[in-house]
């Protein structure tokens, strides 16, 4: 007897060399290598099942091949974090971990949890994405080598130095490599010219927005602010009303976002308005921040979704 596509959930572990596939309801699985061949094998098979949804879990990039091939083929594939499949299992009793058996967990977990699909980067946007996480990783080791040279003795500090000259002239190049790539496209220098019209929105935090949140513009305030992680989760119970806190989300953006809005609660009116505010009534400095970088993110998304320039009233 065949099985209906509509209920056909798949789940896929992604190891630096193997992929473990299972078919949740049928029970079919393999295993293939992680290569081009492995994942041509797998999405071909995967498009004959047409499931309703693929699950992997983001492994740090090693699952970018199989997920961007999947998303071509327009077969449904949502890429969740680990954290929530590992939760899922505790709650389910699956305590047992092996890679055929994180595969039938996955395909378990996308069958009770149904998450969205996944919304796969362009190949401009993946490669924007590349630049800028490559900028992010030479300041990450700047920073490193300049704490070190505070403390370095004598006889390497030359050489600490000359590998702080030549990591800031690579930041220089790349930091030139990314405004000439987002001129050179047309709706990334749009998304450009809008976000840099906010007080507090420099070149590289308008560059971070637009690689690694395409989805900018397109979910209401409530999922962006969930996606970036500044939507604070309640911590009710009874009588008790416990402290609401941020969690989760995307923490590099979360990050360029709170240095953004440091920045706008001194030069953006409206954000530094809403700050004094909050201070004024009572909130802590971090919990204000946080509710700024919320605001500040909203006003972005509304600027995006309809193509309008920073114009507070």
């Amino acid at each position: 007897m065949s099985i209906n596509s509509e209920e056909i959930w798949i789940g896929i572990d992604v190891s630096k060399t193997q992929l473990d596939v299972a078919v949740g309801q049928s029970g079919e699985s393999w295993s293939c290598g992680n290569d081009d061949q492995g994942v041509a094998k797998t999405v071909e098979r995967c498009r004959q099942l047409q499931p309703r949804l693929v699950v992997v879990e983001s492994t740090g990039g090693l699952e970018a091949r199989l997920v961007s091939e999947l998303y071509l083929a327009k077969v449904c594939v949502a890429l969740v974090n680990p954290m929530r499949v590992r939760e899922f299992a505790k709650a389910t009793g699956l305590l047992a971990k092996t890679d055929k058996l994180d595969a039938r967990l996955l395909a378990r977990f996308g069958q009770a949890v149904q998450p969205a699909p996944t919304c796969v980067p362009s190949q401009e946007e993946q490669l924007l994405s590349a630049l800028v996480s490559r900028r992010r990783q030479l300041i990450d080791i700047r920073t490193s080598e300049t704490n070190r040279l505070g403390t370095a003795h004598p006889a390497i500090r030359s050489s600490i130095e000359e590998l702080l000259a030549s990591l800031n002239q690579k930041i220089i190049e790349l930091d030139a490599k990314i405004e000439q790539f987002i001129q050179d496209h047309v709706d990334f220098k749009a998304k450009d010219e809008l976000l840099r019209s906010v007080p507090g929105i420099g070149p590289v935090t308008a560059a971070i927005m637009i690689a690694d949140l395409p989805e900018l513009g397109k979910l209401d305030r409530k999922k962006i602010a969930a996606l970036v992680g500044v939507a604070p989760f309640n911590d009710d119970s009874g009588p008790r009303k416990g402290k609401r806190r941020i969690r989760g989300g995307r923490s590099a953006l979360r990050t360029v976002l709170y240095m953004a809005t440091i920045s706008a609660t001194r030069f953006n009116p409206i954000i530094q308005c809403f700050y004094d505010h909050l201070l004024e009534v009572g909130k802590l400095k971090k919990v204000a921040l946080v509710a700024c970088m919320r605001k500040l993110l909203t006003f972005l998304n509304a600027m995006i979704r309809d193509l309008k320039p920073w114009n507070p009233p």
